[in-house]
């Protein structure tokens, strides 16, 4: 009988795992609650009209299919039974296992204020990009309509909580829409007047680059409007803004980028130990305490490196589903488990606009045009697929050259309040 291999989440960690056990003659299911892989690097890129949700998901069956070894289920896992060894479906099936990967991602994390999701959506899926896609075109829209000046203000006051890359990547997109595409199409708004609030709790964007790079990304940002916040938490969110401090400022559209949690993984594995964002504590080896039929990957997983924890970025996922699958083949071919795994940094890449970029790798840094052409050419380069990666380069010339974004449709439905 074939090497029985469950892998829950077909993520970066999830795929890659998939991917290197190929010829292994393991029995391969991979799990996910949605049918598609998300390339999520490129997911505020759909949020902001850039990119359409097709150019950068693709079926999880499409990208299976060559691998008769694999078999895909579209579902929901509520639990793993670790006396029977089997992985708990909410329909109530139950998939036998010799070898559990878990590799489940991350959600967003409010801080214990859960009830400021439905007015402040993050975005780690697609049906998070479309309705901050839907909110941000809406808010335009809305402002043409009214007459109320007040009302008025607040539609066009954007408010994204958090600067890391991804709100500082917001931040920057969304001002390019405000004051560089949308102000020929409007008669009665001048877009152009659109506040874009990007607010960090801390003293400076980008915390995790160098100083200087986070003072250079703040100062390109405000040169396109962008006003950076920096010092203060948000206290309070709703319907109608944000409190900033103990300043309330009126904005309809708010994105939040503060913070992520592990998924409820550890929920299913009874009393294991986990870091204070949910993240299960893993051996050097990415197994489970006790347990080394076990693998926790990616977002999911607590891991270190020299003495360090491991980002939740997708080079750091995909190295770990690369060794797990090594240390899966190893065992079964009866050789020496591979050393410790140990991650490769891989730099880190933050896009701030059009035509400028910081990469900061080690000693080395880069800024400006440059620096966009090389942070656009590696997030290509991890497309899947030689279609996916013309279509993103077609579409990011064709808005270079143009300067038009290429999905500004309102299509979706609301996915976190009620629809109007």
């Amino acid at each position: 009988m074939a090497h029985r291999v469950v892998v829950v989440g077909a993520g970066f960690a999830g795929l890659q795992l998939v991917q290197n056990l190929k010829g292994s003659g393991c029995d391969i299911t991979l799990i996910d609650q949605r049918n598609h892989h998300l390339f999520q690097p490129l997911l505020y890129q759909v949020a902001t009209t850039l990119l359409a949700t097709s150019e950068i998901a693709w079926p999880i069956r499409r990208l299976m299919r060559p691998r008769k070894d694999v078999t895909t289920l579209l579902a929901t896992v509520d639990g793993v039974d670790r006396e029977t060894r089997e992985v708990l479906l909410r329909d109530g099936t139950r998939v036998p296992y010799d070898t559990l990967v878990l590799a489940t991602g991350a959600r967003h994390a409010y801080f214990g204020r859960d009830e400021w999701e439905a007015d402040a959506p993050g975005l780690k899926t697609l049906e998070d990009a479309t309705t901050i896609r839907r909110r941000l075109l809406l808010a335009f829209e809305r402002a043409e309509l009214t007459i109320d000046p007040a009302e008025r203000e607040a539609l066009l006051t954007f408010a994204i909580i958090g600067a890391g890359p991804t709100g500082v990547e917001l931040a920057g997109i969304i001002a390019e829409l405000a004051h560089r595409i949308l102000p020929r199409e409007f008669r009665r708004i001048d877009t152009d007047r659109a506040r874009i609030l990007l607010i960090e709790a801390g003293p400076r964007i980008l915390p995790a680059f160098s100083p200087n790079l986070s003072d250079y990304a703040a100062q390109s940002l405000q040169k396109v409007g962008v006003e950076v916040l920096t010092g203060k938490p948000v206290t309070q969110i709703s319907d109608k803004g944000i409190v900033l401090g103990d300043e309330p400022i009126a904005a309809r559209t708010v994105i939040w980028a503060a913070g992520v949690q592990a998924s409820r993984a550890k929920d299913w594995l009874g009393g294991v130990e986990a870091d204070r964002a949910g993240r299960v504590m893993v051996q050097p080896d990415l197994t489970l305490a006790g347990a080394p039929d076990i693998f926790v990957l990616g977002d999911t997983a607590h891991v270190e490196s020299d003495g360090k924890p491991v980002p939740g970025v997708a080079p750091a996922a995909k190295q770990q589903g690369e060794y797990a699958a090594k240390l899966i083949c190893t065992r079964l071919e009866g050789k020496d488990a591979p050393a410790p795994f140990k991650y490769k940094h891989m730099g880190n890449l933050a896009t701030i606009g059009r035509n400028s970029a910081v990469i900061e790798f080690g000693k080395f840094q880069m800024r400006g045009w440059l620096a966009w052409w090389i942070w656009g050419f590696a997030h290509i380069y991890f497309l899947i697929g030689t279609r996916s990666r013309l279509v993103v380069l077609l579409s990011w010339l064709w808005i270079f050259i143009s300067g038009q974004n290429s999905a500004r449709l309102i299509t979706q439905k609301e996915t976190l309040k009620d629809d109007v």
